[in-house]
């Protein structure tokens, strides 16, 4: 019987009738991944760019979150063909690929993710997750409908070639991460600077106008309601190791006592 793969985040932003919520999921823990899923959020974000994640504890959260109506996307840490190549071999059906600066580093990142001819992705779909051991009817000549693309602007080279980079056939939409622009602008740590959220809004214009999805992150709620209103397709507003930092600071601050010197907090 032919089997049917999940939908891409491509196709759920499409399908949506309003902007989509997800969260960081950087613990490496199938079993956290799994709690995650079950919270009703729209998708999560499998992260091995900043998180203690390999090959094998990705396969193993996305198998833990199969079951549940979110979906998966996974952040490799850089646009190398084969990470590229064994990520999506594990059943990734959306990539995040980071640090995307120019038309030519996102067309790179299109190749990678697409059989030949109009890609360099190595097959090896008998062999893997993917097409399901060559169970899904017809893999092959229709991987293109199972597979995502979307690349990440960090800095301002980014910001400027955003209207390009999202004209790009095969890109699928934008996530813009103020943490990395606000450092490329000179304003480390200062994610809600004035010149960063233009530049933020700036991308979302450029990328909107060539008629992409376009997404942010934004931990605090207020910061992330005002890209909502601002256009955003989709938004990430939180990560499971915050959500465990804060909650365990909270429990010791009522029950042990504040510390003296609180450690100081940067948010991401």
């Amino acid at each position: 019987m032919p089997l049917r793969l999940s939908p891409t985040f491509r196709d759920a932003l499409a399908a949506a009738d309003r902007p989509l919520a997800g969260m960081w999921v950087c613990t490496g823990s199938p079993l956290v991944a799994e709690i995650c899923a079950g919270g009703g959020l729209d998708w999560l974000l499998i992260d091995m760019e900043h998180g203690p994640n390999g090959l094998e504890s990705v396969l193993a959260q996305l198998q833990a979150v199969a079951a549940y109506p979110v979906v998966p996307v996974v952040r490799v840490p850089a646009g190398d063909p084969v990470i590229l190549k064994q990520v999506l071999d594990l059943g990734a059906q959306t990539v995040l690929v980071p640090m995307v600066s120019s038309v030519e580093e996102a067309r790179a990142a299109v190749e990678a993710v697409h059989y030949p001819p109009r890609g360099r992705r190595g097959v090896g779909s008998a062999l893997a997750r993917s097409a399901r051991w060559n169970r899904v009817t017809d893999y092959l000549s229709g991987a293109a409908a199972h597979v995502s693309l979307f690349v990440q602007v960090e800095n301002v080279a980014g910001v400027e070639a955003a209207a390009q980079i999202a004209a790009l056939d095969g890109i699928d939409g934008v996530f813009v991460g103020p943490s990395d622009l606000a450092a490329s602008m000179g304003v480390l740590g200062q994610q809600t600077h004035p010149d960063v959220t233009a530049a933020v809004l700036r991308t979302f214009e450029a990328v909107r106008a060539a008629g992409k999805p376009v997404g942010v992150n934004a931990f605090d709620p207020a910061v992330a309601e005002g890209y909502l209103a601002a256009g955003a397709t989709f938004v990430l507003v939180g990560a499971d190791v915050v959500l465990l930092a804060r909650g365990s600071e909270a429990l010791a601050a009522r029950f042990v006592g504040r510390p003296e010197e609180p450690v100081p907090r940067a948010s991401y």
